[in-house]
């Protein structure tokens, strides 16, 4: 009887520590990698508006700005032949989805050239690959720390509800207008409630 108490005990405390980690926050890519490589060890990659007939084009490098390794997204946005968009893609899980239940949004360190980007969130509900989960930011040529909170989120083209326990892909993008895209990612992150 004993035993079995301890045993229990022992179970609750580990669910205990597992509910702690949980809690904080999550590396995606600190780019410790000095590959494509977020830390989750699925590559990062770069998709333009040629998979639909669009002419925009687009290049993913490790580069280093300010002091700071980076992924850096660069490119030529067009809005010609219905297209409009460059973006770095990463996969979060090479199951069916990724569960961020525990997670409150995403914080994530960019830098770029002073242009409007979207962070796009896509969940296994959504259907087409023009539906997504969106938050617009500015990248300032300084490094800049930006804060997103999953409820900040504007479902697009989508009725769905955002589901966190759903995630399968982060995207930054440059869209919607024809501008030279120069973004760079240091280091991104979900992070809890309490952080």
């Amino acid at each position: 009887m004993v035993k079995q108490l301890i045993a229990k005990l022992f179970i609750l405390i580990i669910l205990g520590v597992t509910r702690t980690v949980l809690a904080n926050d999550f590396i995606i890519d600190d780019r410790q990698s000095g590959s494509l490589k977020s830390n989750l060890g699925i590559e990062w990659r770069v998709v333009t508006d040629r998979v639909m007939g669009g002419i925009s084009s687009g290049k993913l490098a490790l580069d280093r700005y300010k002091g700071r390794d980076c992924l850096r997204m660069q490119g030529d946005v067009s809005t010609e032949n219905n297209g409009g968009f460059v973006q770095i893609a990463l996969s979060l899980s090479d199951q069916d989805h990724f569960d961020a239940a525990a997670f409150a949004g995403i914080v994530m360190e960019v830098a770029g050239n002073n242009e409007d980007y979207n962070l796009h969130l896509r969940t296994s509900d959504l259907e087409f690959p023009w539906q997504s989960y969106r938050a617009s930011f500015k990248a300032t040529s300084d490094w800049q720390t930006l804060r997103i909170p999953f409820a900040d989120l504007v479902a697009y083209k989508t009725t769905q509800k955002f589901r966190p326990n759903r995630l399968k892909r982060i995207g930054l993008v440059g869209i919607g207008r024809d501008f030279k895209a120069d973004l760079c990612l240091a280091s991104i992150h979900f992070y809890s409630e309490d952080n």
